[in-house]
């Protein structure tokens, strides 16, 4: 089978978006900006006349859910990317095509079409 540039493209795509999946997603984890998330959510609840609260584990929970996403999305992309280069296990590779989609439309669709269409050269 002819090896085309699709997989390589693909691969390469994907493992740059998700090296900055996981950066974003560690940067998130480990900023001390948690503290001023919650100030500025009650500041704006505040300020807007809301009777509803919100307390700091729940800013704290979207905050650990988002960073979750992230690395999880980041590890996926990565891993994808890994083995798109490698022409080995294609339903990773879509997987990986996938969760870049999902995080980064405008990148996630050119790698999806060469993921899928270079199928044939997958091992």
């Amino acid at each position: 089978m002819e090896r085309t540039w699709k997989p390589t493209t693909a691969g390469i795509l994907n493992i740059i978006s998700g090296t900055s999946f996981l950066i974003g997603g560690i940067a998130t984890a480990t900023t001390p900006g948690t503290t001023m998330a919650i100030a500025v959510t009650r500041y704006y609840m505040y300020s807007v006349g809301s009777s509803a609260t919100i307390t700091p584990s729940v800013v704290i929970m979207v905050i650990v859910i988002l960073t979750t996403v992230l690395i999880v999305a980041g590890i996926l992309s990565t891993l994808g990317g890994i083995y798109a280069l490698k022409r080995h296990v294609w339903g990773l590779a879509l997987a990986g095509a996938i969760s870049t989609f999902l995080c980064l439309i405008p990148l996630g669709i050119p790698v999806i079409i060469f993921t899928v269409l270079s199928k044939k050269e997958f091992a």
